[in-house]
This record gives C-alpha cells, sequence and structure tokens, in this order.
C-alpha cells in the first residue's frame, strides 16, 4: 500500500477519551492550517485498555492496551493517521506501521491534585492517594512509606472524581494531561522530577501511519521537533533494552543540553523500598545508546534481580 489518497479526507484514529480527543483535534486543526484545503476526519475507536475499568493496567498484563485497536485501523485503511500519547506506545512496532512524528513535548511532571494539601511532602500521615501507576505507586511509597496507594482507573476527570467517591487526600495524574483538558487550576503541586521521575515520553504525542503511505508522511512533516525526537528516542531505547510495561516501576527522563542528552533513569520495586536510580549522557546524534547503556547500568546495579521478581510472580498482586 503507497498511500492515501488525493480525493479523502486524512483519517485519524483515536481512542474516545477526553484526552486523546483533545489531542486528535489539536494534530486535525495543527494539520488543517499547515495544509488549507484539507479535509480531516476523527475516527474514535475503543480500545481494550478503555473497556477494561475494573482492573488495574499492571494486572490486565500486556502491551499496546491503548494501541492495538488503532493501529489495526491503520493496517485495515479505514485510517491514514494514528494519534496516540507516546507513553502508551509499545516499543515494539506493529507490521507496516512506522512512528513518523512527535511534537513539541508538554510539560513533562507529575501533578499532584488535592482538597487540602499543597504537596507530597504536606500530605497527613497515613493519607490515602491515589493513582493509576506502579511508577508513581513506587517513588511515593519511597519518600513516604506511611501512605496508602489506592489504585484508581479511568479517564483524567474520572480519576479527580475519586478524590470525593473515594475519600482520597489527592490523586496524582499527569500534568500533560490535565493542562490540555483546562484543569491547571486543580493542580496543587507539579511534583520536581527529583521525587517523582516521570513515564517514558510522559507528555509527548506519537504520530503512526502505514509504511509507504507518503502522502501522510509529508503532510505530518511539520510535527517533527527535534528535542522532543531525540528525548523520547533516549527514553524508549531504555525502556525497550529493560523490556518493561506496566507491570513493574520503571521511569526515565532525558534532556537536551547543547550538544548533548543527559537522561535519568529508574527501576523500583513495586511497595519503593528499593529504587534503582542512574544517569548517562552522550552525543545527541547517540540518543538511542544512551538510553541503551543507562538500562544496562541500571540492570548491573540491581534492576535485573527487580524485573525477574516481578515477571517471575507473575507481576504485582
Amino acid at each position: 500500500m503507497t498511500g492515501a489518497r488525493t480525493d479523502r479526507p486524512l483519517r485519524i484514529a483515536t481512542r474516545k477519551s477526553a484526552l486523546a480527543l483533545w489531542q486528535a483535534n489539536f494534530i486535525k486543526a495543527e494539520l488543517e492550517k499547515a495544509h488549507p484545503g484539507l479535509r480531516v476526519e476523527l475516527v474514535p475507536l475503543m480500545t481494550t485498555g478503555d473497556k477494561i475499568l475494573d482492573v488495574p493496567l499492571a494486572k490486565v498484563g500486556g502491551k499496546g492496551l491503548f494501541t492495538k485497536e488503532i493501529e489495526q485501523a491503520l493496517i485495515d485503511d479505514r485510517a491514514d493517521l494514528a494519534v496516540h500519547s507516546m507513553k502508551d506506545v509499545p516499543t515494539q512496532r506493529a507490521p507496516g506501521l512506522m512512528l513518523a512524528g512527535t511534537g513539541v513535548r508538554e510539560d513533562v511532571r507529575d501533578a499532584l491534585v488535592s482538597r487540602r494539601v499543597k504537596s507530597v511532602e504536606e500530605l497527613p500521615q497515613g493519607a490515602r492517594v491515589g493513582t493509576s501507576s506502579l511508577r508513581r505507586q513506587a517513588q511515593l511509597l519511597h519518600l513516604r512509606p506511611d501512605l496508602q496507594i489506592v489504585s484508581i482507573r479511568g479517564n483524567v476527570q474520572t480519576r479527580m472524581n475519586k478524590i470525593q467517591e473515594l475519600d482520597l487526600e489527592a490523586v496524582v495524574l499527569a500534568a500533560a494531561g490535565l493542562r490540555r483538558l483546562g484543569f491547571e487550576d486543580r493542580i496543587t503541586q507539579y511534583i520536581p522530577p527529583t521525587i517523582s521521575l516521570p513515564a517514558i515520553a510522559q507528555g509527548s504525542l506519537a504520530l503512526e501511519v502505514r509504511v509507504g503511505d507518503a502522502l501522510t508522511l509529508e503532510r505530518i512533516a511539520i510535527f517533527h521537533h527535534e528535542p522532543t525526537q531525540v528525548a523520547v528516542t533516549a527514553e524508549r531505547a531504555f525502556l525497550a533494552r529493560l523490556e518493561g510495561g506496566c507491570q513493574v516501576p520503571i521511569a526515565g527522563l532525558a534532556q537536551i543540553a547543547g550538544d548533548r542528552v543527559v537522561m535519568e533513569g529508574l527501576v523500583g520495586s513495586v511497595d519503593g523500598k528499593v529504587l534503582i536510580r542512574d544517569r548517562g549522557e552522550g552525543p545527541v546524534a547517540e540518543a538511542e545508546r544512551v538510553g541503551r547503556e543507562l538500562a544496562e547500568k541500571i540492570l548491573d546495579r540491581g534492576g535485573r534481580a527487580i524485573l525477574a521478581e516481578v515477571y517471575q510472580n507473575g507481576g504485582p498482586k
């Protein structure tokens, strides 16, 4: 399949959640602005991850929970472009598909949303805190072993509503999603990466197309942002070497400093008692190597044992 026909709209496959639709509509508007006369339509789809809301992601297991059905729409030529949150995209690509760009990255940090306190440090002893992420859980418990972590699922609004519904002191969400949906005023703390290192590629979007679709590739070239691309390349190489999914706490953040890429990475135990965190850097042109070598360093320092224990036990309980 060599490309999309020029006489039909460019079709964007997306999840149906409010945040996913915001992201897809943002890409749609930018494409229409850059290519006057181009018609762009959304193809909203339900993914496996959207359907299973009563089980923590770590227990669902598998990869591509939020991308598989969307990628299938590309493969079946029901869509020309898929828009994902990059942190949801597995490091292994589906045959015949390729990642073809990402825009400027939003805020990478996690955010605390609370009724009464202004920071993680101010949370009362034994406070109940909601999160859907083992990565956040491990880092919060490492800092505050007294906290009670409550697993919550659902879209951004649903998870914020859990504060009242489940009598939580706070929830922790990605700042990027809150900002994109206009909930910035609900953020009581932007949690620094020194406390909560972000998820791999948090805050960045992924644009996926069929291999060989030259027309769509040409149209979405406007979304290439080199600093974001370099950082995400390093982070995803780190994740790929760890072969990590949502079953184990893995975090990473790469940043550009001149002609160098500097990355911090982390692997932790689910209970937060052990966090192995390290740093690597190298030339921007070798971002992938920087990520891989940082992963090796963390594996050698004890990360391998943590990963082995989690997977041997069939994932978190």
